[in-house]
């Protein structure tokens, strides 16, 4: 007996990038603020970092009130009716509950309560991840239209006392919406892992080492130096092979939006890549901070807001981050 075949959906030629809504805290933190507590200066962060100041969300602000603010605009922006979302996909290193997911409290608050919905855990790559799922899920037919949002709290998660972190992380969120187009504004994505570095990036201890309250509280350490020559090799790597997987020469680029982790690593991309005068660089870093997951859309926000890249141009966009993982693609910008 044949064996009946299985119904499916039907496929779109393409999606896109249709919204784009931001969150950020109101509280700004300097960086003298930070450097009383590791012993630093100000000009040594920014000789370090680049960074100038972050933002740290106050106690009524979460992973989850900042994501539905940015979903909240993203929808606007889009001008999608938040009933019609059909997954919200979050990205986070910083939610702080592992049951349930971040992501279907956001659906219930925006509006998008009957939506499928899962929290995504890669880190600083979290965004590509996802956005690459929706461009995935948009195109199979599967969704009409996804929300991709990164939402960090990092202030949660830090060691306000650790030379080597404290003064990197701000917190916020920015997310996306991904629907159907005529042809592809999302390209292919090139992604990957090594989770032999994992120590690079990660929590000093397990959260069950607080159980029996003899413990500490886990926070987040960094292998400073080893993650910036790791990143200054793969993030002009993973960046070729976008360009490639997509079609686009680098002279076609108008935005180049990395993960905000370190302005060094930024300036190092962008000079291996030698990109044209006209592309516009997101240097988010100085103002923010590294916002791990949400770093890309709060850093395409800006360039956006400023001028500084036009809609409808191409922007090549790399994650990178714990785990060690990374993903690269480039989109046409909303």
């Amino acid at each position: 007996m044949t064996a009946k075949a299985l119904r499916t959906t039907r496929g779109r030629a393409g999606s896109r990038i249709l919204g784009l809504g931001v969150y950020r805290p109101v509280r700004v933190v300097d960086n003298e603020e930070v450097s009383v507590r590791i012993d630093s200066s100000d000009a040594w962060i920014r000789r370090r970092s680049g960074i100038v100041t972050r933002r740290f969300a106050g106690d009524e602000e979460s992973v989850i009130t900042m994501a539905a603010e940015a979903c909240i605009k993203a929808l606007a922006h889009a001008g999608v009716d938040p009933a019609a979302v059909g997954i919200v996909l979050l990205a986070s290193m910083s939610h702080l509950e592992q049951a349930p997911a971040a992501a279907p409290r956001v659906a219930h608050l925006i509006g998008s309560g009957a939506a499928a919905a899962t929290d995504i855990g890669a880190a600083c790559a979290g965004f590509g991840y996802s956005l690459a799922l929706a461009d995935s899920l948009v195109r199979s037919g599967s969704v009409g239209y996804v929300l991709v949002v990164g939402s960090e709290k990092m202030s949660d998660i830090i060691d306000p006392e650790d030379r080597g972190t404290a003064f990197l992380f701000g917190d916020g969120a920015g997310a996306v919406v991904v629907g159907p187009a005529e042809k592809p504004g999302i390209g292919r994505v090139v992604w990957g892992s090594d989770g032999e570095r994992h120590r690079l990036i990660a929590h000093d201890q397990s959260w069950l080492a607080t159980r029996d309250g003899s413990a500490p509280w886990p926070v987040l350490r960094m292998a400073g130096p080893d993650v910036f020559r790791w990143a200054i090799r793969r993030v002009p790597e993973v960046s070729r092979q976008a360009l490639d997987a997509a079609g686009i020469d680098v002279t076609d680029l108008a935005a180049f939006i990395p993960h905000q982790a370190n302005a060094r690593i930024v300036d190092s991309a962008a000079e291996a890549l030698g990109l044209a005068p006209h592309t516009a660089v997101a240097r988010e870093i100085v103002e923010y901070g590294n916002t791990s997951a949400a770093s890309i859309p709060l850093a395409m926000d800006s360039l956006l807001a400023q001028g500084a890249a036009p809609s409808g141009g191409h922007a090549l966009l790399v994650g990178f981050g714990a785990g060690m993982v990374h993903a690269a693609q480039v989109v046409t910008l909303p």
